[in-house]
């Protein structure tokens, strides 16, 4: 892997970041900013790809993990983390692992990412079963960590994809969905927290988003399934009956309240 030559540590376009002013400094991360959203749209096959895989198993009791280290691992815990209160899953479906475990999410753990054999030993611990599908996150495309972990899963016939900022690298090779955004050098030589964290959230969004969509979890364009934790949310929830049913606000709340969700309450009233 030493001879690998990195995209993501090509050198920045920009130089002497220190001589400039805070607006120049904003200006040319913003122009960089601009350009990630191109890049994505260019892995859309392969996002629609795992997508489709995805719906697949997780119609046979199938599960999404996705594993990384430090900033990616942080990105795939986040879209994890986000599943039960937008759409009602519970967190046993898609589930986020981090090199050095959850101490990680807050803190750097010094080594963890160059443990070939850790991702596995934390998959392990969750019954791992060949509908299950292990999903790569590393800028990078070398951490051991994440590729020790995508080759176990290959190994034991899971299905494996990856989300990295490098075309070709060592991860790539190692899963059977490869999906790499080339966004180019960092503003900040590197720093893959920039722009190729950006290009992973994206990218996350559109696989966990699409695939709630695909299984059943959205009606329309509304999140029917999300948990109504706040007053906010039953707010939200209200006026979704209130759209859906053509009720006054007072009757829409109180069904909402009395069935528990957005879509309960449409099954029942439709029922």
């Amino acid at each position: 892997m030493q001879d690998y030559k990195k995209i993501t540590e090509l050198p920045s376009k920009y130089n002497d970041l220190e001589l400039m002013d805070t607006a120049t400094i904003l200006t040319n991360m913003n122009k960089e900013d601009k350009l990630i959203a191109d890049a994505v749209s260019l892995v859309i096959p392969e996002v629609t790809k795992l997508v489709d895989a995805l719906k697949e198993r997780f119609d046979k009791g199938g599960r999404l993990f996705y594993i990384g280290a430090g900033t990616s691992g942080r990105l795939g815990i986040l879209d994890a983390s986000e599943i039960p209160p937008t759409f009602g899953l519970s967190h046993d479906h898609v589930i986020g692992l981090i090199a050095g475990g959850d101490v990680a999410i807050r803190k750097a753990v010094e080594n963890a990412e160059d443990d070939t054999v850790q991702a596995w030993k934390d998959l392990e611990a969750f019954e791992i079963t060949k509908n299950d599908t292990v999903v790569g996150i590393a800028a990078s495309g070398t951490t051991p960590y994440v590729i020790g972990g995508v080759k176990e899963a290959a190994a034991r016939g899971l299905l494996t994809a990856c989300i990295t900022n490098n075309p070709g690298s060592p991860l790539t090779q190692a899963v059977e969905i490869p999906i790499a955004v080339n966004v180019g050098p960092e503003f900040l030589t590197g720093s893959t927290r920039m722009k190729s964290g950006t290009s992973q959230k994206l990218v996350l969004n559109m696989i966990s988003t699409a695939l709630m969509i695909r299984i059943g979890r959205v009606k329309g364009n509304k999140m029917v399934n999300m948990q109504l934790t706040n007053e906010k949310l039953v707010d939200r929830g209200t006026r979704y009956l209130v759209e859906e049913l053509k009720i006054d606000y007072s009757e829409a709340e109180k069904l909402l309240k009395k069935y528990g969700s957005v879509k309960n309450a449409i099954d029942a009233s439709k029922g």
